[in-house]
């Protein structure tokens, strides 16, 4: 969807949707055939007194979608935004948001994402470049065009941070109350458990075999990388100790060395609003993310 296009037509009707439907997306509408929409196996959590007004809303949305967006890419934007939208309201918030604000942030969400999809149509035409999206684990980047036949000149990558387990494929409302409703809104299938996305699952000794999936990764990315090409990430680490040193090994193992000029420090910064599950004590702990320049060897 990040690189889909939209016609003049599609664009007007969200434009439409934004202007004239999002504010009547209020808790007091019921229409009868609601219930269909809300599936509560995959709505989990959200009945909870801090979600139960953002549920309704985002229900009356998808409602709406059908009759009043052109076509499958359209509705598909507007689920997009309702995803982004839906995760700042729910996942992890202190504070309930209420269905004004979340209103409000859905319309100007979905002006910002116009306007920056209108500035990567302007780019692609400037270049005449087709952005390729490959979903599909990095190990097997090799198999798939352009890689086959070139390869590239950079990579930047924020892979799952060593020790810290992040909930990516679900929401945490209300403290810790899992939701799945990510996958409510984008109208697909849930997808792999907490392990696929974390490289391992929440158990202490798991952390071998998130190095042993890392090493696999950065193989694949070395493939598909012309020599010399730098590569960057942005990590954190619960134990910064142990794990750093790891990680750098990994990275020699498939093919590459730091960029660290002599009399310099890693690029390091504070992330204040990184949630409890992430704050862990440590020189470089999962508040803290730093910045990692290797080269392809």
């Amino acid at each position: 969807m990040k690189r889909t296009l939209l016609n003049g037509n599609e664009r007007e009707s969200i434009e439409r949707w934004a202007k004239e439907v999002v504010p009547s997306l209020l808790y007091s509408e019921t229409p009868d055939d609601l219930a269909e929409v809300i599936c509560p196996r995959r709505t989990k959590n959200l009945t909870l007194p801090v979600a139960r007004p953002i549920k309704k809303v985002m229900a009356l949305a998808l409602f709406s979608l059908d009759d009043t967006l052109p076509s499958r890419n359209a509705r598909a934007f507007v689920r997009c935004a309702l995803l982004n939208v839906g995760q700042w309201a729910l996942n992890g918030r202190k504070r309930r948001t209420s269905a004004a604000d979340f209103r409000n942030k859905l319309a100007a969400t979905l002006q910002e994402m116009l306007n920056g999809l209108s500035e990567l149509a302007e780019q692609l035409g400037k270049n005449a470049v087709n952005p390729v999206l490959i979903n599909d684990s990095a190990e097997t980047l090799d198999k798939y065009e352009p890689f086959t036949s070139e390869k590239a000149a950079c990579a930047v990558s924020s892979p799952p941070y060593p020790g810290i387990h992040v909930l990516y494929h679900r929401w945490q409302v209300d403290g810790r109350r899992e939701s799945n409703a990510p996958y409510w809104l984008a109208n697909c299938q849930d997808g792999e458990g907490a392990s696929f996305y974390n490289f391992a699952d929440r158990r202490v000794e798991a952390i071998d075999m998130y190095f042993a999936a890392s090493l696999r990764t950065l193989n694949g990315i070395r493939k598909v990388l012309e020599n010399g090409a730098p590569f960057i990430q942005m990590l954190a680490f619960s134990d910064p100790v142990n794990h750093l040193p790891r990680y750098l090994e990994n990275m020699r193992a498939a093919g590459f060395e730091e960029v660290l000029p002599a009399g310099t420090a890693r690029i390091q910064r504070h992330v204040p609003s990184r949630r409890w599950h992430a704050t862990i004590k440590g020189e470089l702990n999962g508040a803290r993310e730093i910045v990692l320049v290797h080269r392809a060897v």
